[in-house]
């Protein structure tokens, strides 16, 4: 990262650099259908100082039946422009669960070519236990010119992975829970196959992180990822449920020094749809 601003930041790093002219704060909670919450409206009741909501619904590819797909370089660019998030800004991402779709934001961010953001380690479930200022006031954030710039490494799609069952070039880790990753537990999305695809690797995003949602240290996760069966010698193309838990573990890497990461956008929402996709079941 330039300036010095890391892959994530603390909440004691945030507390001091809040008021700084170029730091801009970031809500990206996102919540699965099912669980029935509307994240806009908990930001709306309470959110950090002059924090904007990116909304991962919203600022994606509408036209594609998927969930939440990367969107065009210019509407991102459009978007987040709006909110105030732009060139020269150090941009900081958290989520009110912890850590969960946060390193989602991180990695588009840093997808559409902007290096200097970073994710709130333990988000705002830390920051609130220890008593820091929330507030409810609307935020008018002013236009901030945004320059993408697409880099076409951090994203794979069907058919690279489709091309990767042959060459094995590039190993793929699974951030869903181990079940799903078995076939033993069904899929959230009935529609969908169970199991995982053909040669990847078990890692639930879970693991990564403490029952409070702060990373564990980049040590303990290279031990983690290691004992998963991770070859730090090789490209990783990371997958969950539908491309946001998959960024935790490209977070966690990125941590551990790995410099070769990329993210299945698709994961197994398209994966796992009847077609012409291998599964497997099992371990």
């Amino acid at each position: 990262m330039s300036d010095g601003l890391n892959s994530t930041v603390s909440t004691q790093w945030l507390a001091d650099h809040l008021s700084a002219p170029d730091v801009r704060v970031v809500d990206g909670t996102y919540y699965l259908p099912n669980e029935n919450k509307n994240a806009r409206q908990l930001y709306e009741e309470q959110h950090i100082e002059n924090a904007v909501f990116f909304d991962i619904d919203d600022i994606c590819d509408e036209g594609n039946p998927l969930p939440h797909m990367i969107p065009s370089d210019i509407k991102f660019a459009s978007r987040v422009r709006k909110l105030g998030l732009g060139d020269g800004n150090r941009i900081i991402v958290y989520d009110q669960r912890g850590l969960f779709s946060a390193a989602r934001i991180w990695w588009m961010f840093k997808l559409f070519g902007h290096k200097d953001v970073a994710v709130l380690d333990g988000g705002l479930p830390k920051w609130l236990e220890e008593n820091r200022p929330v507030d409810d006031n609307k935020v008018y954030p002013g236009e901030r010119h945004f320059t993408p710039r697409f880099n076409s490494f951090l994203v794979r799609d069907k058919g690279q992975m489709l091309k990767n069952l042959d060459t094995r070039k590039e190993q793929i880790i699974d951030a869903r829970a181990a079940g799903r990753f078995t076939g033993e537990t069904p899929e959230p999305r009935e529609t969908l196959r169970s199991g995982h695809i053909p040669g990847s690797l078990s890692l639930p995003f879970t693991e990564l992180q403490n029952d409070k949602g702060v990373l564990k240290s980049s040590q303990e996760l290279r031990v983690i990822f290691e004992k998963a069966g991770v070859d730090y010698s090789k490209p990783i193309v990371t997958s969950c449920g539908s491309g946001v838990t998959a960024a935790v573990l490209s977070l966690g890497l990125e941590l551990t020094g790995h410099k070769n990461i990329s993210l299945y956008d698709g994961s197994w929402t398209e994966w796992g749809q009847e077609g012409e996709t291998p599964v497997d079941i099992g371990t």
